[in-house]
Order: C-alpha cells, then sequence, then structure tokens
C-alpha cells in the first residue's frame, strides 16, 4: 500500500480511541496523517474523552488524553488529501456547525476520495449534507440524522463497519479492526 495523505478533522471532546487510533494506525502502515481543528494550530491540543459502554443506558464519559494537532486548519486545502477521517466523540456535535468544516467534507464526496466517519462523526456528514441514499453507520443516538439527512442507517454490532462507494462507517471504537481494514481496503484503491 503507497502511502497516502490523509486529513482529519477533530476538535475538543473528540473520543480518545476513535482519534488516537486511527492516527497511528494509519501512520504505521505508512501513510501521513494531518490532525486539523478550526481556530487551532500544529502544536496547539484538543481533549478527548473517553467513552466506555459499562452497562448504562449510554456510554460513560471520562476525561481523555491532550491530543496534539500536527496541521494547521486555517489555509489547508482539501484537494492536496487523499482521504479523510472523522472520529467521533463530542467533537463533531458543534464542528458540524463551521461551515468550513462541512465544505471541507463535501469536496472528498464530490471528488469520491475515501472517507471513515465513526460513532458520532455521522453528525458532520448529516450537516454536511453528504449522506443522500447512503447506507452509515454510527453511534445509535445518531440514527435520526443519518436518516433526517436522506441516509439508510446501518444497524450493525459495535464492532462491525460497512463500506458503501467511498465511505466506511461504524458505531464505536469496538469496530476499530473492521473499520480501519475496510478504510485500508478503499484506500488501496
Amino acid at each position: 500500500m503507497s502511502g497516502k495523505k490523509i486529513l482529519m478533522i477533530t476538535g475538543d471532546f473528540t473520543e480518545d480511541y476513535e482519534t488516537m487510533v486511527p492516527f497511528q494506525a494509519l501512520q504505521a502502515v505508512g501513510h501521513t496523517v494531518h490532525a486539523v481543528c478550526p481556530d487551532k494550530k500544529a502544536g496547539d491540543n484538543v481533549a478527548t474523552a473517553i467513552h466506555d459502554f459499562e452497562g448504562d443506558q449510554t456510554y460513560t464519559e471520562k476525561p481523555g488524553h491532550r491530543f496534539a494537532l500536527n496541521a494547521d486548519f486555517d489555509g489547508l486545502n482539501p484537494a492536496d488529501y487523499d482521504a479523510l477521517v472523522v472520529p467521533g466523540g463530542r467533537a463533531p456535535e458543534y464542528l458540524r456547525l463551521n461551515k468550513d468544516v462541512q465544505n471541507l467534507v463535501r469536496h472528498f464526496f464530490e471528488t469520491e476520495k475515501p472517507v471513515a466517519a465513526i460513532c458520532h462523526g455521522a453528525q458532520l456528514l448529516a450537516a454536511a449534507g453528504v449522506l443522500e441514499g447512503r447506507k452509515c453507520s454510527a453511534y445509535p443516538a445518531c440514527q435520526p440524522e443519518v436518516e433526517l439527512a436522506g441516509g439508510s442507517f446501518a444497524s450493525i454490532e459495535v464492532d462491525q463497519a460497512v463500506t458503501d462507494a467511498n465511505l466506511v462507517t461504524a458505531p464505536a471504537w469496538p469496530a476499530h479492526p473492521a473499520w480501519l481494514a475496510q478504510f485500508f481496503k478503499l484506500l488501496e484503491k
């Protein structure tokens, strides 16, 4: 697999595993990953949160690590990137309000470049208007947003992933092996 240049859009209270694991795994196999956040620069940090499934009606949240961004959001050109990663957590909830972020997401769909989104990352896809006619998995609480955006919600096990054309999605971090494996296949094309 030849190295690709991948953009990761993240922000404060991104889910810890859903940010750090793909960031490191993609680099481990030879890809370059630029992690960016609006209003922050390379070297700035975002706070992460650890979401866990402990038998409650929803996930629990605990403080995670500080995650260092390695590229600037301002001035980036999405045409310079081969693929996009959208981690979950609470960051997509507010990132979806940013028109520049929405435009970046749209670029990857308009150009049919690979996109990997997990958990609440679907909120950003829905806000960008790119789910029409698409099968998309996400954290189950995001089902209404996927469907209201014209997507078909894929209700799959928490450790599974689904690919629809250039989009690979999964419900949460337990799906990393399946989600990343499917994303790697998209990157090989």
